[in-house]
């Protein structure tokens, strides 16, 4: 490995432009065998990509254009490629030139113990490629399973007798019922995806879907094993209450014909993915695996776009071939952190449909819906098992237009609809300094603030629960995180900005009102990556401080001092507000993004907002520049999956 190669590498670390461990990384693969300049160059970039979510390096990627690829400006991609030397000129030169390499097993080869893996034009670190691989096989099983499964005319029959219980009334404007759809599909097989944006009705249809698993298991009914599970506290919670709802309402309606409460009542609480597959402290393991598989009949899992590459093949190890794997999500939300973007990669062509002649004809038998022909075609496995809720029925006005217009990718819309102020339900406000967004912020959290001074000494928990509710009809969204429009900024800006105001008291790091994001799992104290609580005087121990969570209708605590893994959270990023909805929500955009923000995240940041909605930015061109942009993961599941 050339001086000048390294030379530029700790330059471009320097820069802030790779991480550390990139240029580690490189190091160690050349001290596992001979290196040339093009391989440190290729895992360099391979390892920086992991870190932006992507699950392997496109050789095609190699060659193009550099903004795309890690938003580096043309002068630093070419002292790069300068330092390296002899560059690579197509994919089928960098495929030869990798494939000799003895860290590189292509696939096929007879060795597999390289950390390198080729698979076509794509560069995998090899446990990346054996999760991709892994889900793609899973997915692609259970939805042929269920395929084949889906030929038994009395099971029809009876299927459509309790879809027609469960959906008494036509399609608004006489159109399909694509919840009813969602449902019988469902129940073609092991695997069942239903995508939608908010208010289409997701937990509204698998509750349905719920009550016909139910009715349709015959003597297994009684003992049918349910689970519900979402990547984060607060999601499992939100899932777990509107199910809940959505079942109650259904009881009345079917009667004694279906105990429903009783069936329902067995279920539990939903749980977050690492608690459902048992995480254990210090080990990337789980209790349940391929070889001590979860007691499951159904599983339900919500808010799955937040769900990254690793646990999704963690989940589908662990799940019993025979069992049903229900996947909820908006396939337009921003995907996980981490490597990969398993849903959108499931739903990528589900907005077409592509539904084959047989999948028509069972749906037809199954409901008496007819799917308009635009939405025939020769889909693969997966696009027969998934579908697409196209109707908001909660989530419309100014707030569903401006969600629209930015996933449509329409950026003049989007404008129209926030200038026009819509009733007050969306505003931009343009921020010169930051004393406009302190004041929204003072605002927004005066509320919750002023019932913690006029809490009475002896309240309960459902004093606490209200609290909880009050914090969370409002919050502040970041696009980053640093610098003076992301998260570590703001949050200190506006815990001043509330205390000048005389609403909190900062002692020190603790204090009575301080909201906080959990970091990092923490089985000790049963609290998750993601979960937010209030700190609130401890009723047992005078001068002693407790965070609460809520959890539905009920709030459990923690004492402060054994959380160490927090945040203080008045400002959050948009992507740890995945599974939240908030009263009214407030997005910061930066002065610059660097080219890095797109769509998805502003689509998630407003989908975020129920009734209220305001954009804060200090340059407008920077929401422009992020609509007009699609975050496009590099992946080989699409093609794996063959759907």
């Amino acid at each position: 490995m050339s001086k000048e190669f390294l030379d530029q590498i700790d330059a471009l670390t320097e820069a802030g432009q790779l991480r550390r461990l990139s240029g580690a990384f490189a190091r160690f693969i050349a001290s596992v065998g001979e290196a040339s300049p093009q391989l440190m160059a290729a895992c360099v970039l391979l390892s920086e990509l992991e870190g932006r979510g992507h699950s392997c390096l496109l050789l095609s990627e190699l060659n193009a254009d550099p903004a795309a690829l890690l938003g580096w400006n043309g002068d630093e991609w070419r002292d790069l490629r300068a330092s390296v030397g002899n560059w690579p000129e197509d994919v089928a030169e960098w495929r030869d030139l990798l494939a000799a390499c003895t860290q590189v097993w292509p696939v096929g080869g007879d060795n597999i113990n390289q950390p390198l893996v080729l698979d076509g034009d794509r560069l995998y670190l090899r446990r990346y490629w054996q999760d991709e691989t892994h889900v793609a096989g899973a997915v692609r099983g259970r939805a042929l399973g269920g395929v084949l499964a889906a030929d038994a005319d009395a099971e029809t029959a009876e299927i459509r007798r309790w879809l027609d219980i469960l959906f008494p009334h036509a399609a608004r404007g006489g159109g399909t019922d694509w919840q009813k759809v969602a449902c019988a599909v469902a129940m073609r097989g092991k695997l069942g995806i239903i995508t939608g944006g908010p208010g289409t009705g997701k937990t509204y249809t698998v509750a349905r879907l719920l009550a016909l698993l139910f009715a349709t298991a015959g003597a297994r009914q009684a003992g049918l094993r349910v689970a519900l599970a979402a990547p984060t506290g607060k999601a499992a919670a939100r899932l777990k209450q509107s199910i809940d709802i959505a079942l109650d309402e259904l009881a009345e309606k079917v009667g004694s014909a279906l105990p429903l409460r009783e069936l329902a009542a067995r279920m539990g609480a939903a749980r977050t993915l690492h608690s459902l597959l048992g995480a254990r402290p210090d080990t990337r393991a789980f209790q349940h695996h391929a070889g001590n598989q979860l007691d499951v009949d159904v599983l339900i899992v919500d808010e799955a776009s937040m769900i990254h590459l690793e646990m999704m093949s963690a989940l589908l190890a662990a799940l019993p071939p025979n069992a049903t794997l229900i996947l909820l999500g908006d396939k337009d939300q921003l995907a996980s952190v981490e490597a990969g973007a398993v849903l959108g990669d499931l739903c990528h062509n589900a907005e077409a449909g592509e539904y084959l002649p047989e999948t028509l004809s069972y749906v037809h038998a199954s409901t008496g819906q007819e799917i308009p022909e635009q939405y025939a075609g020769q889909g693969g496995p997966i696009a027969q098992q998934t579908v697409m809720l196209r109707e908001s029925r909660r989530f419309g006005g100014p707030i569903g237009a401006l969600a629209l217009a930015v996933n449509a990718g329409d950026a003049g819309k989007a404008v129209e609809v926030l200038r026009s102020g819509q009733d007050g339900r969306v505003t931009w406000t343009d921020m010169a300094q930051a004393s406009d967004l302190l004041q929204l912020a003072l605002s927004g959290y005066r509320p919750y603030l002023q019932l913690i001074k006029n809490m009475p000494e002896n309240a309960d928990d459902i004093v606490r629960l209200g609290i909880l509710k009050s914090f969370e009809s409002f919050r502040l969204l970041c696009a980053v995180r640093e610098g003076e429009w992301g998260v570590a900024g703001l949050n200190d800006a506006i815990e001043q900005r509330l205390q000048t105001a005389g609403l909190l008291k900062k002692t020190g790091e603790w204090y009575v009102g301080r909201p906080v994001m959990v970091t990092r799992n923490d089985y000790a104290t049963g609290v998750f990556n993601g979960d937010i609580g209030l700190t609130l005087a401890d009723p047992a121990r005078p001068g002693a401080l407790r965070v609460y969570f809520s959890e539905g209708d009920a709030v459990r605590s923690v004492l402060a001092t054994r959380l160490r893994n927090v945040e203080t959270a008045f400002a959050m990023t948009v992507h740890k507000s995945q599974g939240s909805e908030f009263a009214h929500t407030a997005m910061v955009l930066p002065k610059d993004s660097g080219g890095m923000l797109a769509r998805e995240l502003i689509y998630t940041g407003i989908t975020r907002a129920r009734d209220y909605f305001t954009l804060l930015t200090p340059n407008g061109q920077v929401l422009l520049d992020a609509i007009g942009q699609r975050t496009q993961r590099a992946s080989g599941l699409r093609h794996l999956l063959g759907s």
